[in-house]
């Protein structure tokens, strides 16, 4: 998701830790910094006036919570899948046994987004008590702390930030950029989970169209 770039290295046809240990500085380029750039050039992408749906950037395999599951074993699970957030759909028909487990949330109700940023909104001194609640009542919680200002709450992963099939990757990278978040969930009308659209999704399928633009015609 991101890259170191050296900045001032004078050596050429090398790579990796050599490379890097040419350099005396370097920046962190991140998959964030390229969708502001390709923002900033989308006149140039006409791919950006198509939807997710017809550029293909939806994924549709949604690991998911129910929101009944507690924040401690939600955290437990983003972990295990090495996932940075996760929907919290409605399941009341999930067993409680089988609560502390992702599930399938394509198709569910969208109801709320748990986040590995959540824990930083959380109190040192009320960390313990608070991963016992629910992830409803966790991110209610997180939401309701003096210490996030409103710049906070504007990024505020509770807040969910979703689209539809026939948004536009435009109208995604404005929402991504706007919002400062890494993926957009993608919903029907009446908030059902039907996909998620991340950075990574988006630089995949503009690099794959800058790709095929520049192979010479047969």
């Amino acid at each position: 998701h991101r890259a170191m770039v050296p900045l001032d290295s004078h050596m050429e046809n090398i790579s990796g830790v050599e490379l890097m240990e040419s350099a005396s500085c370097y920046r962190m380029l991140t998959q964030m910094d390229v969708i502001k750039f390709i923002k900033a050039q989308r006149d140039s992408h006409d791919i950006l006036s198509r939807t997710v749906r017809d550029a293909g950037a939806i994924t549709d395999t949604i690991f998911a919570v129910s929101q009944q599951m507690r924040a401690i074993d939600a955290v437990k699970c983003i972990r295990d899948a090495s996932l940075q957030a996760v929907p919290i759909v409605d399941a009341p028909e999930v067993l409680q046994e089988a609560l502390p487990q992702l599930i399938n949330g394509y198709g569910r109700k969208l109801i709320g987004t748990f986040s590995a940023t959540d824990l930083r909104g959380c109190p040192t001194s009320q960390l313990r008590s608070w991963l016992q609640l629910n992830v409803m009542e966790f991110t209610a919680r997180v939401f309701e702390n003096p210490s996030y200002g409103p710049q906070d709450l504007a990024n505020f992963p509770r807040l969910l930030v979703t689209c539809q099939l026939d948004s536009t990757l435009s109208q995604v990278i404005d929402k991504v950029i706007s919002r400062h978040v890494h993926r957009v969930w993608v919903t029907n009308e009446q908030g059902m989970l039907l996909g998620i659209v991340s950075l990574t999704d988006i630089v995949r399928v503009i690099r794959a169209h800058v790709l095929a633009e520049a192979e010479p015609a047969s």
